[in-house]
């Protein structure tokens, strides 16, 4: 018996349907296509709707998303003076960055990014190598998985600063 591995695609023009069909082309696009696309995604206003009417409806829509702006602004400047009570341990080089504060530890290397809450870490290791400027942070996970981020400090005086500002860090927050 043979089964395939590939997924279960059907193609969109099939020699059935279509006696032009040839299998690894595909068919023309319409010349009115980007237009129609363009109308389906716009608002239709109602039938029995003024232009008026939609317009002050896209007004008060437009006050109510500027009222949930603020809101949500104010409780950013909450959160920023919360973050500031406590100590937060950040270092970064040109690819990746370290952040540890009252949310928990967070890996960043280019685009990717990992957050580890306090609740949620089981422990924390930091190797400063005896040669180098590399500096790693291990988040040791209660589920037996550990994840780890490297930082390249500027100086290799800084590792000892990065190694304290993290300790006290991991003081205020971390649990043992």
């Amino acid at each position: 018996m043979e089964q395939r591995i590939d997924p279960n695609t059907q193609p969109a023009y099939a020699a059935g349907t279509d006696p032009a069909y040839i299998p690894g082309l595909t068919a023309p696009r319409p010349v009115g296509t980007p237009d129609a696309d363009q109308g389906k995604t716009e608002e239709s206003a109602p039938e029995g709707a003024a232009p008026d009417d939609l317009a002050a409806a896209e007004a008060a829509a437009s006050g109510a998303q500027d009222a949930l702006e603020a809101v949500d602004g104010e409780k950013g400047g909450e959160e920023d003076e919360k973050a500031a009570d406590g100590p937060v341990f950040e270092v970064s080089d040109r690819r990746g960055s370290i952040t540890a504060d009252r949310e928990g530890i967070r890996f960043t290397l280019d685009d990717q990014e990992a957050d580890f809450r306090w609740d949620e870490i089981g422990a924390v290791e930091v190797k400063s190598p005896r040669f180098g400027r590399r500096f790693t942070v291990t988040v040791h996970m209660s589920t037996n998985r550990w994840f780890n981020a490297e930082v390249e400090a500027a100086a290799r005086s800084s590792l000892k600063e990065w190694a304290e500002e993290l300790d006290a860090v991991l003081d205020a927050y971390f649990e043992e």
